[in-house]
C-alpha cells in the first residue's frame, strides 16, 4: 500500500518534518535535489546540454539545487530563471546564491531548442491558478521541442490535489517526486503528463502522515496478501454463499458473467436468481451454479416474495442489478433486498438507475442538493452516467469532479461507494483507495458484471465491504491487464479478464 497525499498534506508533512522533528529545510531540499540527479545520471551523457528552467519558489529552489550537482559531475547545465528574482522564496535565492558562487552559468533567457534535457522546476505542488504569461510560453516551447524533460515533483501546470491541468503542462518523460504519491499524479488527467514516475525518499517520519490526516492510498501486487485466507480443512460452506439477481429476458449473459466471476474469485457456491427464459442458458455455460427463477407478474404474490426472500436469507452476500432491467418486477426485487439483507449488497447497473428514484434512500435535502444515504451493508458501483442519474447532473460534471463527488457522497455515511472510472475510486467515508490498476481495453460490455462477481465473493468470504470493494477493483484491473497481454485492448472480452483473475489470485 503506497499512501497519497493532496498538496495541503504534502505541505503540513513538511512543515511538521521541519519544526517538530528538526530536520533543516535545506537538508530535504538537498536530499531531493541529489534524488533526481541520481536518476537523471542514470541516463544522461556528458554530451547532453542540460537546461534547468526554474521558477522562483521552492520547486525552482529544487532544481537549481539539481543543476548544481549535475555541473560539479562534470555535466553542461545552465540555469534558466523565469520571474522575478527578488520576489523568490527565501529557499529559491539560497540555492541560486550557492548556485552562482560554484560558477554555474545563470540566464534570464534561452533558445530551449539548443539544449537536449530539460530540468522542468517551475511549479512545484502548490499550483492552484491557470499558467499564464511568460510561464505559458516557456511551457508550450518546451512541448514543442524534442527534449528529454525531467520533471521535480511534479510537471509544471498539473494541480498536484486533483490532476486538473491548469491551462497547460508540462509533458515530462520522467517525473521524480518526494516522499508519498500526490494525487494529481494518480488521477487523470494529470497522470498521463508524468511519464516515467518514481517516488524517493528523503527522509521524512512515518508519524507525519497521522499528523497530516493522510487517508488516501492505493495497492500494489503486494497488498494481494491481503486477499481471505483458505484453510486445509475446510468445504464449500466456508467460503461463503453468492446470490446473484440479475438479467432478464434476452440478458442472461451479465448474470453469468457475475456469477462465474464469483466462482473463480472463490465463493464456495453461488445461486442465480433470475427469469426463466435464462435458466438453460445459464446451466449450460455455468453448471456449477445454482439457478432458480422468477415469474416478474407474481412478484405481487405474498407466497412468492416469502420464497425470495428466503433466499435473500440463505445468501451470504447478494449481488443486483446486472442485466435486470427496470420494470416493476426488478424494482420491486432490489426493494426486498434493501429491507430484508443483513449481509453485504453489491448494487450495480438498472439496480443503481431503479435507486435513483426510491426517495427513501436518493433525496433533495434542504439545500436542494442531492443526497444518497444507503444502509451500511451496502457496495454501489455506479460508472460515471450512473452516478450523474443518482446525482441529477451532467457526466461531464461527475467526470470533472470525479474525487470531490466520491469524498462528498459518502460523507458521515456508512456505505461504500465504488466509483467506477479510468480511475476507480472507493470511498467509504472515512478513507479513499484510488486504482491504479485496469486499461482501456476493459471499456467493453460485461467488465462492470465481472466485478460486480469479484467483489461479492470477496464479501461472502469474509471481507467488510470496504476491504472487498478495494481489493476487488485491484484484482478487477489486474486481470483486466493481464489478459492485455494475452489477447490486447482492441479485441479483450469480459469473458476474458474472468480467465485471467486465477493467474492473479494463484
Amino acid at each position: 500500500m503506497q499512501y497519497i497525499v493532496d498538496s495541503q498534506q504534502m505541505k503540513a508533512i513538511d512543515q511538521f518534518t521541519i519544526e517538530k522533528i528538526g530536520i533543516p529545510s535545506l537538508v530535504l531540499m538537498e536530499r531531493a535535489a541529489l534524488a533526481v540527479s541520481n536518476n537523471m545520471l542514470r541516463k544522461i551523457s556528458k554530451k547532453d546540454s542540460i537546461l534547468a528552467i526554474c521558477g522562483t519558489g521552492n520547486n525552482g529552489a529544487d532544481g537549481i539545487a539539481v543543476a548544481r550537482i549535475l555541473m560539479l559531475q562534470g555535466n553542461h547545465v545552465d540555469i534558466y530563471i523565469i520571474g522575478d528574482e527578488k520576489r523568490g522564496s527565501d529557499a529559491f535565492r539560497q540555492q541560486l546564491r550557492i548556485a552562482k558562487n560554484v560558477g554555474i552559468n545563470v540566464i534570464n533567457n534561452a533558445k530551449i531548442s539548443e539544449y537536449n534535457v530539460i530540468i522542468d522546476a517551475i511549479f512545484g505542488i502548490g499550483l492552484n491558478k491557470k499558467v499564464t504569461g511568460s510561464f505559458e510560453t516557456v511551457i508550450l516551447e518546451v512541448n514543442a521541442n524534442n527534449n528529454v524533460v525531467y520533471s521535480v515533483d511534479i510537471p509544471s501546470g498539473i494541480n498536484a490535489s486533483c490532476g486538473k491541468v491548469e491551462g497547460t503542462a508540462i509533458q515530462a518523460d520522467y517525473t521524480i517526486s518526494f516522499g508519498y504519491y500526490k494525487m494529481g499524479q494518480i488521477l487523470y488527467p494529470g497522470c498521463e503528463f508524468m511519464g516515467e514516475l518514481e517516488i524517493v525518499d528523503i527522509g521524512y517520519p512515518k508519524e507525519v502522515l497521522q499528523e497530516a490526516n493522510v487517508n488516501a492510498y492505493l495497492f500494489e501486487d503486494v497488498d494481494l496478501n491481503r486477499l481471505p485466507k483458505r484453510k486445509n480443512r475446510s468445504n464449500k460452506g466456508d467460503y461463503g454463499r453468492v446470490l446473484v439477481i440479475a438479467g432478464t429476458k434476452n440478458m442472461s449473459g451479465a448474470c453469468y458473467l457475475s456469477a462465474m466471476a464469483a466462482y473463480r474469485t472463490g465463493a464456495g457456491l453461488v445461486k442465480v436468481l433470475t427469469v426463466e427464459d435464462n435458466r438453460s442458458v445459464i446451466q449450460t455455460k455455468l453448471p456449477e451454479a445454482i439457478v432458480i427463477t422468477y415469474e416478474p407478474t407474481n412478484l405481487k404474490s405474498k407466497i412468492e416474495i416469502d420464497r425470495i426472500v428466503r433466499e435473500i436469507e440463505w445468501a451470504t452476500a447478494i449481488v443486483i442489478g446486472p442485466g435486470i432491467g427496470i420494470s416493476a418486477a426488478s424494482d420491486c426485487l432490489l426493494d426486498l433486498v434493501l429491507k430484508n439483507a443483513k449481509i453485504p449488497v453489491i448494487i450495480d447497473a438498472d439496480g443503481i438507475n431503479m435507486l435513483a428514484h426510491h426517495s427513501e434512500y436518493v433525496f433533495e435535502d434542504d439545500q436542494g442538493k442531492r443526497k444518497i444515504d444507503l444502509p451500511g451493508n451496502v457496495i454501489l458501483t455506479p460508472h460515471l452516467k450512473e452516478m450523474s442519474r443518482l446525482l441529477d447532473c451532467d457526466t461531464a460534471y461527475v467526470k470533472d469532479n470525479l474525487l470531490s463527488i466520491a469524498q462528498s457522497v459518502t460523507n458521515n455515511k456508512e456505505f461504500v461507494l465504488a466509483l467506477k472510472d479510468a480511475r476507480t475510486l472507493v470511498s467509504n467515508g472515512k478513507e479513499l483507495y484510488v486504482n491504479v490498476s485496469g486499461n482501456n481495453g476493459m471499456s467493453t460490455g460485461g467488465s462492470g458484471d465481472v466485478l460486480t462477481g469479484i467483489l461479492a465473493a470477496l464479501v461472502a468470504q469474509g471481507l467488510t465491504p470496504n476491504e472487498a470493494a478495494c481489493i476487488g477493483v485491484y484484482i478487477h484491473g489486474r486481470a483486466g491487464d493481464h489478459a492485455r497481454e494475452q489477447v490486447g485492448t482492441y479485441s479483450l472480452m469480459a469473458s476474458d479478464i474472468i480467465n485471467a483473475i486465477p493467474f492473479v489470485m494463484k
